[in-house]
């Protein structure tokens, strides 16, 4: 539940006098563990062949969202709209850059530039929460820019404009970021100050955004835990026994800031939310039973993890399949802060209030995703591509993707095809229509950057 005002029942007798005390609980505070690259199915409550305890444990005793989705397919873009509440048309950062990647003869369009940074203007989530006296913390990958602290952190660590660290093992070269013994994982020393950072601010309010290197490449791990996974399924190759055991650094950083909440008497009024970027990278992870991967905007380069526990979550665990985006978590926060949105502050989310209470479910809304640029990596779609410029729109249990190269869409019913096997755009012509009108009007409305066809000489 949330923590308003409470007048105590202490009743003072003085000189004939009765004085009922009055004071404010401190408002709900915010803790977002975010992976890199963690695949919607890495986590064992939605099918890993690997063992995550402490995710598991958290979704058992909190809510998870089974159609929960990032806002882009790569990391840039997805955790600027998380951060901002906005999205690519109004940030700007729509993928890592360049845009323009791959071999030139290979792209039929030039796409857009994209920006890298957020700008001065962006407001983050910990400048929005300040207003309400909020002391923030950002841990681990930035990926926005030089330092979290140009957008208002209070505390930045191991934060810059890279996009990966080159090092799993200390030493890491990471700003901000003491070294540790040599080969500590990185993951366990994010968390050691993530652990301090709540020890500290347990009294009063505070967001903290624990940003893992971790899962992304390299593929790191110390010997021993290797070994502890080689043992453990002695079926699967050796690189995903490495991967098992990066997946397994984040799960005990789970654990470890529970254990830190609890320890230090604020569980109960702070909210934590475990999610992950994007979709799973399809060379160390299979995404289960969903299409594609890191990169693209079919369900397996999208659909994320997502738990919330604690504060504003009941007290009966729940499992939600109302789908959602990462920018719903902006407008949660501020309605449980009860802060409102900057003005003029184009916020796309829907406030996850009601669902979280079980008061409640969301309105129908449609979810939408840009993607005008080019990643590499080959399909039997695209050829050498992982995507070409594509958008994708979910409206209930509908989903079309288009592709801007040569106009192809697809149609599918998510709630009876989560794996996106089953074309229905033949059948259904005219629910691709009604889709694809919605982007075009959408695309007009935000001035959405698009790729154009290269001038003829």
């Amino acid at each position: 539940m949330f923590n308003r005002w409470l007048i105590s029942c202490a009743v003072v007798f003085a000189s004939g006098c009765v004085v009922a005390t009055v004071r404010q609980e401190t408002p709900s505070s915010f803790v977002i563990i975010l992976a890199d690259d963690l695949g919607w199915a890495d986590v064992s409550c939605q099918g890993s062949v690997w063992k995550t305890p402490s995710i598991d444990a958290l979704a058992a005793s909190g809510i998870r969202f089974t159609r929960a989705a990032s806002n882009g397919p790569n990391c840039a873009p997805s955790r600027a709209c998380l951060i901002t509440g906005t999205d690519v048309t109004e940030h700007g950062i729509f993928t890592v850059r360049p845009s323009a990647r791959g071999k030139a003869e290979n792209r039929k369009l030039v796409p857009p530039r994209t920006k890298h940074a957020l700008t001065p203007e962006a407001i983050s989530i910990a400048e929005m929460l300040a207003e309400k006296g909020y002391r923030s913390a950002f841990i681990g990958k930035w990926h926005l820019g030089d330092d979290p602290a140009l957008q208002g952190f209070d505390i930045s660590i191991a934060g810059n404009q890279r996009g990966a660290t080159k090092r799993h093992l200390a030493p890491w070269n990471l700003p901000g970021l003491p070294e540790q013994a040599d080969g500590t994982p990185l993951a366990d020393a994010l968390t050691d100050h993530a652990v301090n950072f709540i020890k500290e601010n347990a009294s009063k309010p505070f967001l903290l955004i624990l940003s893992h290197y971790a899962v992304h490449t390299p593929i790191q791990a110390p010997p021993h835990e290797i070994a502890h996974w080689a043992k453990k399924l002695p079926d699967e190759p050796k690189k995903r026994h490495r991967y098992a055991a990066m997946v397994d650094s984040v799960d005990r950083s789970v654990g470890r800031v529970r254990e830190a909440l609890e320890k230090n008497g604020c569980a109960d009024r702070t909210l934590v939310i475990f999610t992950s970027d994007n979709g799973g990278l399809q060379n160390y992870t299979d995404n289960g039973p969903l299409r594609g991967g890191k990169g693209m905007l079919f369900e397996g380069g999208v659909r994320v993890p997502f738990i919330a526990w604690g504060a504003g979550t009941g007290s009966e665990s729940r499992v939600v399949d109302d789908p959602i985006q990462l920018t719903d978590l902006v407008p949660t926060m501020l309605e449980m802060a009860k802060t409102p949105a900057p003005a003029k502050i184009p916020l796309i989310g829907t406030s996850l209030v009601q669902v979280l209470t079980g008061q409640g479910s969301l309105p129908q809304r449609d979810l939408i995703w840009h993607f005008p640029a080019y990643l590499e990596g080959k399909t039997k779609l695209h050829g050498p591509w992982r995507t070409t410029p594509a958008a994708s729109i979910v409206r209930g249990k509908w989903k079309l993707l288009e592709f801007f190269e040569d106009g192809r869409r697809f149609l599918f019913q998510l709630e009876a095809d989560i794996s996106e096997q089953n074309d229905l755009s033949e059948k259904h012509p005219e629910r691709v229509q009604e889709l694809a009108n919605c982007l075009a009007q959408w695309r007009q409305q935000r001035n959405a950057p698009m790729p154009q066809h290269p001038e003829k000489p």
